[in-house]
Formats: structure tokens, sequence, C-alpha cells
């Protein structure tokens, strides 16, 4: 997730959407007031030999801790963050001023549900011999597949209705991102580095893995994204 002060942007940041590469492109044109969250150490390599602005975190207080929340501390030494990675819009709603989320452009970036599956699918198991990971059918059941829906149409939307002010196709990505650069006024062209492009071992089209079952699976599983952004198989 970032914000930029300077032009005045929210980004929220959904999963398998290209959103690191992305975060790593918009953190080029932030500065060390924005609030830009941390990925990973690979890829937050990746954002400084880019010349972007380096992720920093940003504890929560003490006093905002669940039971759960100290349990991670004490076991894992491991802090609530008041902004993190992939932070819904209604929880960064609450914890912003109301003037920055109203006046700030606020954007995402959705995928088709049927292949961010799939590259959800090889992304989870990429350090797995394919003859020891789960049958996708048994991946469908996962939390893995419903961690999609809190980090997608549950991210951007709140109550169900869309929370953001605009809404980028991952498939039209090059030309939704021209928009926004234009929209926002950043002189550069917002160039993607590829963050988690290369770990997917099977580039065959989702049409072509996908079984009729498993592609009604899916279609019930993202029914509301479907219908919000019109996809279809």
């Amino acid at each position: 997730m970032i914000i930029s002060h300077r032009y005045q942007f929210i980004f929220l940041k959904t999963s398998k959407s290209a959103g690191t590469s992305i975060e790593i492109a918009l953190s080029r044109c932030c500065g060390p007031q924005d609030i830009v969250t941390p990925v990973s150490e690979e890829d937050e390599a990746l954002r400084v030999a880019a010349g972007g602005t380096a992720a920093r975190p940003h504890p929560a207080k003490k006093t905002r801790y669940t039971p759960s929340d100290w349990f991670r501390y004490w076991l894992r030494g491991k802090e609530k963050q008041y902004f993190y990675n992939h932070i819904p819009a209604r929880k960064l709603k609450r914890r912003l001023d109301p003037d920055i989320w109203n006046r700030y452009f606020r954007f995402c970036v959705v995928r088709n549900p049927w292949d961010r599956v799939i590259s959800q699918y090889f992304w989870r198991y990429r350090d797995i011999p394919e003859a020891r990971r789960p049958p996708l059918d048994k991946f469908l059941e996962s939390r893995h597949v419903r961690s999609l829906q809190r980090k997608g149409y549950k991210l951007y939307t709140t109550g169900g209705k869309v929370a953001v002010d605009h809404i980028c196709r991952y498939e039209n990505l090059s030309e939704e991102l021209e928009y926004v650069r234009q929209k926002l006024g950043i002189p550069e062209p917002l160039t993607l580095p590829g963050a988690k492009s290369a770990h997917r071992s099977d580039r065959r089209h989702y049409r072509e893995i996908l079984t009729s079952r498993q592609r009604e699976r899916i279609a019930k599983i993202f029914a509301d994204e479907i219908r919000l952004m019109n996809y279809t198989f």
C-alpha cells in the first residue's frame, strides 16, 4: 500500500495482480513523508535498485493490540502494524485523516479471477516439485483461495460498495497505469520491474488448465467480483 502526499493518491494493493511491481514503480515518485509499506526482502532490493523510496514499518500503539496481536508479539516478536501491505479500504479509511481519504485519488488493480487463482496456485507451490503439489481441486477448497477474496474484492469494497475512485484492469495494465500517471501528473512513465513474475512453471492459458468443474467453482467463489467487472471465462 502506498500513500503519496505530493501526488495525492492512495494505492490499495490487491494480491496476485502485479501489486508489488506497481508499488516499486510508484515508490520512485514518493518522498520520506509518504507511506510506503514493506514487502519481501527480495522485492525491497528491487525497489532500491529501481530508485524507489524505501519502505518503513508503521508499528501500532500497544493499546491497539488484541490478544492474538500480543500472542504474535511475544511468540515471534512480530509487531502489529498500523499501515501494512494488503490493508483493506475499511481499515485504512478509519486510520486516515478524513480529508486525505476523501480528497486523494484512490485506486487498485483487479485481475480475472480464473487467471488469478491459477497464478496463486503456482506461486504458493513454487518451491515444491510438480509431482508433490496438491491437486488443483484441493487447492480450490483451501484458505489460500479464500485469501484471494480477502485481498481482492473485500479489500477494495466496503459493505459491497466500491471504495476506490478507479479500478485498473490487470488485462490492460499498461494503458491503465498511463491513465493514472496522467491523472496524477507523475512526470515519468510507470515502468514495472516484473517482481515475482519468474515463479510460474506452467505458462498455459487458464482455459487450458481448468476443468469445467473447477471453472464453476471459481465462478461461485468470486461471483461478486465477476459481476462487478463483467469478467467472463
